[in-house]
């Protein structure tokens, strides 16, 4: 039994964990949109407060919303590009009214969603959790390089804090036992940046000026305004989210050891709904399951609920109190590379785990695998390939987990002989670890459970 101390402690590393992605989206978007200072640091505050809302509706799990899975949601990156399309044509209060709108059709179309789940046997779900692991490497090394467009990129410097903050990753992974273990990635973002202070690494600027308190309000850009073409973009930007959060759901069943059933993952989608509407409506972003912190999970073997809990009521805390908000931005991007490395690899390391279940010596499966995880990672690593694509093209394919899932379920249709499909070839004969039990006949042998919704 975790003490409430405990508690924090662990919430406070997974908010760490997806600190930098959570701001790094408003940071963009505003930047690009020219907003003035007090308006990005609205931009922040509001999207740490609304993360924090969005994932307790995620883990409350109700008969209709929340997976009640340890999952945190935060602002997908899908949407960076999109918002600022539509707000730089038109205003900022027509990307929310399109964000509101494409929210409700998450919530409308998570069941039948649900439906196609049964497209995921363990030889798709193993390519897909596999590819988000390993597109988020070049996300790392980016940062262990000082972070994409800085004026030090790969400096030695940079090259020098992430590696030390591996290593002492490693080390209390090695050597600690028991709760200190669990916090090894806290206890590297802490030694890193004190490491990092002490080289003029580590400035409290922005600290000072950030204000004390700050309530999100609704509409803080304008009232929403609705067009069709900004509706149907961001409907689209929900459709690949609602693909990756379905990779996210499973790996964190892989990592805590859970069946995931078919009506966790519309549940979740529902929540997810509700919360890009409520990113609309406090003008933040739309939200989707963060793949940074299942690596979290399979390193620290923490399962418990308690701990996203803890997570959400810190950033919703963050989100009303700027200056601490502040607080957690001067660690620098290499100390966040290097702490990187090991989470995102994990999430990789839990997508071979499911792979290690399928016969690989079946040509058919290889051949599924091999070119899912080609196309996923090539997609992630060159977006550009597509750039002379309609938009529309470019939001789908520039998305390596999306390509890689459909190549994945294509191919697994495709190559099945009759009875193939969904029960993964006569090799696979028992379901993965997140499957249903043998003998329920209202399940399918797929790598998540199929439940009526």
């Amino acid at each position: 039994m975790l003490s409430r101390r405990k508690i924090f402690t662990l919430g406070l590393q997974h908010v760490m964990a997806m600190y930098a992605g959570a701001i790094a989206v408003p940071l963009i978007v505003g930047g690009a949109l020219h907003l003035t200072a007090e308006q990005m640091a609205y931009l922040i505050a509001a999207d740490l407060f609304t993360c924090g809302i969005a994932t307790l509706l995620q883990v409350l799990g109700t008969r209709y919303f929340g997976s009640g899975l340890p999952v945190v949601l935060g602002c997908t990156f899908t949407a960076v590009g999109p918002i600022i399309a539509i707000a730089s044509t038109s205003n900022l209060a027509t990307a929310y009214g399109a964000i509101i709108l494409s929210g409700l059709f998450v919530v409308l179309i998570a069941p039948l969603y649900g439906r196609l789940l049964r497209f995921f046997p363990k030889i798709v779900t193993g390519s897909v959790v596999t590819i988000i692991g390993l597109s988020l490497i070049p996300v790392a090394m980016n940062n262990v390089a000082g972070g994409q467009g800085s004026s030090d990129f790969g400096a030695p410097r940079n090259l020098m804090l992430a590696l030390i903050t591996l290593l002492v990753i490693l080390l209390v992974n090695r050597l600690a036992k028991g709760f200190l273990r669990s916090i090894s990635v806290l206890v590297g973002l802490f030694v890193g940046t004190v490491v990092a202070y002490s080289m003029g690494m580590v400035h409290f600027g922005s600290v000072g000026d950030a204000s004390w308190v700050r309530v999100a309000q609704p509409f803080y850009f304008g009232t929403p305004e609705f067009s069709l073409t900004a509706i149907v973009t961001m409907v689209i930007v929900n459709i690949v989210s609602m693909v990756e959060s379905t990779g996210v759901y499973i790996a964190v069943g892989k990592a805590i050891d859970q069946k995931v059933e078919q009506k966790q993952i519309v549940n979740g989608l529902r929540s997810e709904g509700l919360a890009i509407m409520l990113g609309g409506f406090f003008n933040a972003f739309p939200y989707t399951a963060f793949s940074q912190n299942v690596g979290l999970i399979s390193l620290t073997k923490v399962k418990t609920r308690n701990v996203i809990f803890a997570a959400s009521g810190i950033m919703i805390v963050l989100g009303l109190l700027p200056k601490l908000a502040a607080l957690t931005t001067v660690i620098p991007n290499a100390v966040l590379g290097g702490a990187m490395i090991v989470m995102f690899g994990s999430v990789a390391a839990s997508g071979i785990s499911i792979l290690s279940e399928v016969n690989l010596r079946n040509d058919r499966n290889l051949m599924i695998v091999a070119c899912s995880i080609a196309v996923g990672l090539g997609s992630a690593v060159l977006p550009d390939m597509f750039g002379q694509l309609p938009s529309f093209a470019q939001t789908l394919l520039q998305n390596g987990i999306v390509t890689g899932s459909i190549t994945a379920v294509l191919l697994n249709i495709i190559l099945s002989r009759k009875g193939e499909m969904f029960d993964n070839a006569e090799e696979d004969e028992s379901t993965s670890g997140m499957a249903s039990d043998a003998g329920d006949s209202t399940q399918i042998k797929t790598g998540i459970s199929s439940q009526t919704t």
